[in-house]
């Protein structure tokens, strides 16, 4: 499981055998989220137990990293 990096309690990650298209997984403080890339930026797919001011930090710091999200996994699904 591939840690992209960690920010605020939160871990943004990938599955070892992810599927397309690419997005990012996001666990912690006893919640989950995923936000799929649609070609443009990623938007959020999935969010259970996570709070409105934690998935606003969370969507800000996969906006400002959306080209090393790509990048990481671009490298590990040697795409």
């Amino acid at each position: 499981m591939p840690e992209v990096f960690r920010f605020f309690g939160f871990s943004f990650f990938f599955y070892s055998r992810e599927h397309e298209p690419i997005h990012i997984h996001i666990e912690g403080n006893n919640g989950y989220a995923k936000y799929k890339w649609n070609g443009e930026s990623f938007e959020q797919e999935t969010a259970v137990n996570i709070k409105a001011g934690d998935l606003k930090n969370i969507k800000r710091v996969i906006d400002e990293n959306a080209d090393l999200i790509i990048k990481r996994w671009e490298e590990y699904f040697n795409k």
